[in-house]
């Protein structure tokens, strides 16, 4: 009798498992945000099973740059994750695919730890997470006590929570895909013009709220079509994605660098004013006069104009009239030029 009880017993707490994971993948699955994924895991975990210290370990590779970018940016994870290098994750987990339960001395898997943590664990539950078939990390499981985590255990339920983190990814990633390019241009991979649009209105009512300074350039390639007809559409979006580029690397991560259209791209410049605004334009003209871009060996010269405008201007009074304005002054600042251009190129006629 007593081992029949203790049988069902264990039949009991194992469909007690079964059921607290199926609940756990039932969550995970509809979340679409990689952020908010690893955020209820590590809460759903932590609060099903008590398990006192759960933290990822990701592979620091370019494949997985955007996801570790934005689960770093989680308060919640940022303490639990631990960039790794590939070849000392795979030295550890050596090359397995299939979760992994260590016990008593733990040294050679310390690697894993998230830095400057102490856990006092005495065993280990190493869960591998893959993406489109890759290992890019694991989820890491630990307690203080040996008996936890023990090689041989059954892991059925942790593989099967591994193989469902995995379909997760694939969806989440799928999706920031889909939303960079809603919001992305696919030549230049710059802000598009309709999120641009949703930036200026968000950012001319902060400053007429705080009463801070906004301004607003309109920037183009001088020549544009010329470098289309000579060299070539190809050479043309080259030179487009050179300087978005270093349009996007010369402005600060709060200013919002768009492609407005065309040859014509957008800075949306918070709490600058039209002054500092007029010397990053003069230092972006002085970078591109002195580096042109090299394609085949052949420098392709180029120039910008600019149109300048901000919310100090008593005709501005709303988004509308700011971008308006900056139309303006760049079709002057474009008309000068070309006036300019026209008298260096002026021989008079002989008499």
């Amino acid at each position: 009798m007593d081992e029949a009880k203790k049988i069902l017993e264990t039949i009991k707490a194992n469909q007690g498992l079964a059921r607290k994971f199926f609940e756990i993948e039932l969550i995970i699955l509809s979340i679409l945000d990689p952020k908010e994924l690893f955020e209820r895991l590590f809460v759903e975990i932590k609060g099903k099973f008590e398990i006192p210290y759960v933290w990822l370990s990701m592979i620091d590779k370019s494949g997985t740059s955007d996801l570790i970018r934005i689960i770093a940016s989680s308060e919640i994870l940022k303490e639990r994750l631990k960039i790794i290098d590939q070849a000392s994750f795979l030295n550890i987990i050596s090359d397995k695919t299939r979760p992994l339960l260590i016990d008593g001395d733990l040294t050679r898997f310390y690697k894993l730890l998230p830095q400057k943590e102490k856990y006092l664990i005495r065993s280990l539950a190493i869960v591998p997470l893959t993406l489109s078939g890759e290992i890019i990390g694991s989820l890491n499981l630990s307690d203080h006590s040996e008996l936890r985590y023990q090689p041989g255990m059954d892991a059925m339920l942790l593989e099967q929570l591994a193989v469902m983190i995995s379909i997760c990814l694939s969806n989440v990633m799928a999706y920031e895909q889909l939303k960079a390019l809603a919001f992305s241009d696919p030549l230049t991979g710059l802000l598009n013009r309709r999120v641009m649009d949703d930036m200026l209105n968000r950012e001319f009512k902060r400053s007429e709220r705080f009463a801070t300074p906004l301004t607003l350039i309109i920037t183009d390639l001088d020549g544009m079509k010329e470098t289309n007809d000579r060299y070539g559409h190809i050479v043309g979006d080259e030179l487009l994605k050179y300087i978005a580029t270093h349009l996007k690397g010369m402005c600060r991560e709060s200013d919002i660098v768009a492609r407005f259209g065309g040859d014509e791209f957008t800075v949306i410049l918070p709490g600058i004013t039209s002054e500092n605004a007029y010397a990053l334009m003069h230092r972006l003209q002085n970078f591109f006069r002195e580096n042109p871009l090299s394609v085949k060996g052949i420098p392709i010269k180029t120039s910008i104009s600019f149109g300048i405008a901000d919310v100090e201007d008593i005709t501005v009074i709303d988004p509308t009239s700011l971008l308006k304005k900056a139309d303006m002054m760049l079709y002057k600042a474009k008309k000068s030029k070309t006036e300019q251009n026209r008298l260096m190129n002026y021989v008079p006629a002989e008499r």
